[in-house]
């Protein structure tokens, strides 16, 4: 099992156990986007996988995460929030990197 299906599957059993994860607090509702805006690092991952731009991205960093079996009981949460579940998989320099392909796509 590669370490991104194993944290996957961590954060999918704390997300159905009810650990702490699913207890940490998470930020406030940002400001509605405008319609025909790209989903942002901020965004639920289950959004970011919806866009097939964004999905790219996320694909490239941690390859078969549109796929990946307990992607039910993470894809409503954010990379950041995800995190702290993923054994050191996600790393706040792995989300930078995302960030910035993010922000690089061309306009649509």
């Amino acid at each position: 099992m590669s370490k991104l299906a194993a944290a996957l599957a961590s954060i999918a059993l704390a997300a159905v156990a009810g650990t702490a994860l699913a207890q940490t607090q998470t930020p406030p509702p940002a400001a509605p986007a405008p319609a025909a805006a790209r989903p942002t690092i901020a965004s639920p991952i289950k959004d970011l996988i919806a866009n097939a731009q964004t999905r790219a991205v996320l694909e490239k960093h941690l390859p078969g995460i549109s796929q990946h079996p307990a992607l039910p009981q993470f894809q409503d949460m954010t990379l950041a929030q995800v995190a702290p579940a993923s054994n050191g998989v996600l790393t706040p320099e792995l989300i930078a990197a995302i960030d910035a392909d993010l922000k690089a796509l061309p306009a649509t």
